[in-house]
């Protein structure tokens, strides 16, 4: 049955199936990011995320929302290095910071988690939408959830990750401003960026749990 809010515990449901999800999708990450650059994101971010479970499995029953996105950003900060650790621990940790004394995660909820998580990554990497980045995906996941905060959190989860879908698939048309990518100039056109690629997983693992 859809949930329209989620506890603290639910949380960390939901977010031990994202890690499932990301690990799952290693082989279609490191493909795409064969196409662009070194061919290691999709085994980052299975480190991260296994990791992450790990954590995550560790912590008490109830603890804060806050703590347990954090959680999950700090684990994969310190597990992955690169910039994959920094971008994705940053997402999970300022995204967590925002929901602070929040009791339950709702449509409101999603919507801060995702502008924050967007607000940290760009302020730390400083991308920004065209640069071909996880940014392409964050941005519009976390506009559109913006305009769905009256909508019930199954729609809105969808709405947002539908929205991270279309930011990938507008970054096979754009030519990469940052890492190895940024070598191949009009050559890494057509093919999206893997971190996009990640963000669709983790959004589209949030909705499946939301949903079910």
């Amino acid at each position: 049955m859809p949930k329209s809010s989620l506890s603290s515990d639910q949380v960390k449901e939901m977010l031990l199936q994202v890690a499932d999800a990301i690990i799952a999708a290693e082989p279609r990450l490191s493909e795409a990011d064969r196409n662009l650059g070194d061919g290691d994101h999709g085994l980052g971010m299975q480190r991260g995320m296994t990791a992450g479970k790990e954590k995550l499995q560790e912590l008490e029953a109830g603890t804060p929302i806050d703590k347990v996105f954090s959680s999950l950003g700090m684990a994969m900060m310190s597990s992955m290095g690169g910039a994959s650790g920094a971008i994705f621990g940053s997402y999970f940790r300022a995204g967590g910071k925002a929901l602070a004394g929040q009791e339950v995660f709702d449509s409101a909820s999603l919507a801060g988690f995702l502008r924050a998580g967007v607000d940290g990554v760009k302020q730390r990497g400083g991308a920004k939408v065209g640069d071909k980045t996880a940014v392409d995906s964050m941005e519009p996941a976390a506009e559109k959830a913006a305009e769905s905060t009256a909508l019930p959190l199954p729609e809105a989860a969808a709405a947002a990750a539908d929205a991270a879908i279309a930011g990938m698939e507008a970054s096979k048309d754009m030519i990469a401003q940052f890492g190895r990518a940024k070598t191949l100039g009009e050559g890494c056109l057509g093919h999206p960026d893997a971190g996009a690629m990640s963000i669709t997983v983790i959004l589209g693992a949030m909705r499946d749990y939301i949903q079910a």
